[in-house]
């Protein structure tokens, strides 16, 4: 007896993006779903429009075309109920530098209405989780690299968000911080939270993601489970080596 597919959790159809009177398009006419509990990686060189699908899928800016629908509901017209389910951890520090630790996480609980007990547990569960206990209550421009983007996450995670979008999550930390924020995220995701992820440390992808999708000047050029992807290209032992194969080893700006 076949099998019935559940309905994606995100799907994106025929999306493209510009940006006033730019040629070319930031996004170029991409289709894609992504099914609840996964953990999605959309790959791509610097430029290639990996943070532009991203802020669309977050409902931050609309897509020039297409359609964005979140649960089956259009990301454009529901975005005040869709936003209570998605949670964002942005590629730059997205905290206020003369607040303490704790007080930039009660700010952003806060915010997104998480009662006030409720929050100071979460609060306090998540710090001791990510060995922030000690330097919560100092100030955020006091902190590592490391520190900072740990407080990050969980500024993100704070109202237990059904989507998580990561942007460069390990980006600039210390191995330590790395592997304690990766740990967690695969927690997260056991529980059954849907990631979407964006990196350059394709090993990591490699090891978290359970589909990928490998984007480039706009275009989605291929898709599938990491493993699959290597066997499939010919002369490939790892991600990295099909990215490149993709992709090829111009540098990019």
């Amino acid at each position: 007896m076949e099998q019935i597919k559940s309905a994606p959790v995100i799907a994106i159809e025929h999306v493209t993006k510009s940006y006033g009177e730019e040629e070319s398009l930031a996004v170029d006419d991409v289709s894609f779903s992504i099914q609840k509990n996964e953990v999605f990686g959309l790959l791509g060189p610097n430029g290639a429009g990996k943070t532009t699908t991203i802020s669309m899928l977050c409902g931050l800016f609309n897509p020039t075309h297409g359609t964005v629908l979140i649960n089956g509901e259009d990301l454009r017209t529901n975005l005040a109920v869709i936003k209570h389910d998605l949670g964002v951890v942005p590629q730059d520090i997205a905290l206020y530098p003369t607040l303490t630790g704790r007080e930039n996480l009660e700010f952003y609980g806060t915010m997104y209405g998480v009662e006030k007990a409720e929050l100071k547990k979460r609060i306090n569960e998540w710090l001791e989780k990510l060995e922030m206990t000690r330097s919560a209550d100092k100030r955020v421009e006091s902190y590592s690299g490391g520190m900072k983007r740990r407080i990050n996450l969980i500024a993100g995670i704070l109202h237990n968000p059904k989507i998580l979008f990561l942007d460069e999550p390990t980006v600039g930390v210390d191995v330590q911080s790395r592997k304690a924020i990766m740990q967690h995220l695969s927690e997260l995701n056991a529980s059954g939270m849907t990631i979407i992820y964006t990196s350059h440390h394709l090993e990591e992808a490699e090891k978290f993601c359970s589909d990928v999708a490998i984007i480039d000047h706009g275009k989605i050029i291929v898709r599938g489970n990491p493993s699959a992807l290597i066997k499939e290209h010919e002369g490939c032992s790892n991600l990295e080596d099909v990215f490149l194969k993709i992709t090829n080893t111009a540098m990019r700006d």
